[in-house]
């Protein structure tokens, strides 16, 4: 049996892209800013997938602004928004559980003289709200802090973290890279109250190469690519129409799955972690319930790679942390404090709308078939 448990990273393509994705390279063609009949049939097709993945997201499709993917929306948000803001004041707060799309620009940011005060979250992985209101200052002009974990799951209080900026009179801009939680957990930039909302195609089942940020009425965010007019002036270069418009056949889909899919993953993991339980009793969860598609666990005294080979040679594909980030610690887990060895023996299991229960059988099977022949050997 083949087993993809690792839909944090990325997903299967699903049918209904795919053929929105050909038929964008072979039938609509056009250059969407062209203005003869292929340009204008393009046009048409852009502003549709806008319109699809804004209705996903309960939002405006003129807020919604096409880019390459989530990286370069959180790259958008952090640097472009501490741009705009830099008069007001050089202060900026980011969860220290970021994935690197976010890290790095602050990092960056803060190279440039920025002062940055990075948020560590508790033991279930999330940032409390008492923490970024004491680190909220006057001169605070930007946070970051993610929806959904892409290593853990766990959900942020984003909601509560915009309140506590409404109720200081605060004015800074507030980001959440909510590409975990895009048709997984429900949520709507009203229901947020961010200012900024990073979101991709390929986590939900549509095609690399396309995310896009929502950008709050009234932020007048600066591009962070020049060139050409597209996207408002604020995005160059000819769109990636193949890729928006699987974007926009799987956002919509997604949206329509998603009060099913959420069913189907509390019950994958609840019925994977009663047979860990009984499998491996030493086995570790990593995190609180958080979002029903990702669970992080650990096998402590084991290695995450070699527990990861075993599994891939049984066609089981997991991962140890972010497909972004290659080799070393989980930046996350160590945030977190975890124990040395529960952090070197962490595994992350991901669910898609595909998964099925035998998957999740056959995973836990050989999981302890794998720590079994690991034990004996040593």
């Amino acid at each position: 049996m083949n087993v993809y448990f690792d839909n944090a990273a990325t997903t299967q393509v699903c049918p209904e892209a795919a053929a929105a994705v050909a038929r964008a390279l072979t039938e609509d063609y056009g250059n969407p800013s062209s203005t003869h009949g292929p340009g204008r049939r393009a046009k048409a097709l852009l502003d549709a997938s806008r319109r699809q993945v804004a209705g996903a997201l309960h939002a405006r499709s003129e807020d919604l602004l096409f880019t390459s993917g989530g990286t370069e929306a959180d790259n958008w948000a952090m640097l472009s928004g501490a741009r705009l803001m830099r008069h007001r004041g050089r202060h900026i707060i980011v969860s220290a559980v970021e994935h690197d799309a976010v890290r790095r620009p602050a990092a960056e940011l803060e190279a440039q003289g920025f002062s940055v005060t990075w948020l560590k979250p508790d033991r279930s992985g999330c940032i409390r709200p008492e923490d970024f209101e004491a680190a909220l200052r006057e001169d605070t002009i930007l946070a970051s802090v993610m929806l959904v974990n892409n290593e853990t799951g766990s959900v942020n209080p984003v909601p509560e973290l915009a309140a506590i900026l409404r109720r200081r009179g605060s004015s800074a801009l507030l980001h959440t890279d909510a590409v975990q939680a895009f048709c997984k957990v429900p949520f709507t930039p009203a229901s947020l109250g961010a200012d900024l909302i990073t979101v991709s195609s390929h986590k939900i089942h549509g095609p690399k190469g396309a995310g896009a940020l929502w950008i709050r009425p009234g932020v007048r965010l600066q591009p962070l690519i020049c060139g050409g007019g597209q996207e408002k002036g604020l995005r160059a270069g000819t769109e990636a129409l193949p890729a928006i418009a699987g974007f926009g056949a799987a956002a919509e889909l997604a949206a329509a799955a998603q009060p099913e899919f959420a069913r189907k993953a509390v019950g994958l993991r609840a019925r994977l972690l009663e047979q860990l339980k009984a499998a491996l009793p030493e086995a570790v969860v990593i995190g609180g319930s958080g979002a029903p598609h990702i669970l992080s666990l650990s096998l402590p005294g084991y290695r995450s790679e070699v527990l990861m080979n075993c599994l891939d040679a049984d066609g089981i594909c997991v991962s140890k942390s972010s497909a972004c980030k290659k080799g070393g610690r989980s930046h996350v887990l160590e945030a977190m404090a975890l124990p040395a060895p529960v952090i070197d023996g962490a595994i992350r299991v991901s669910f898609s709308r595909y998964s099925t229960p035998e998957e999740a059988d056959y995973f836990v099977q050989r999981l302890a078939a794998a720590a079994g022949r690991l034990r004996r050997a040593r």
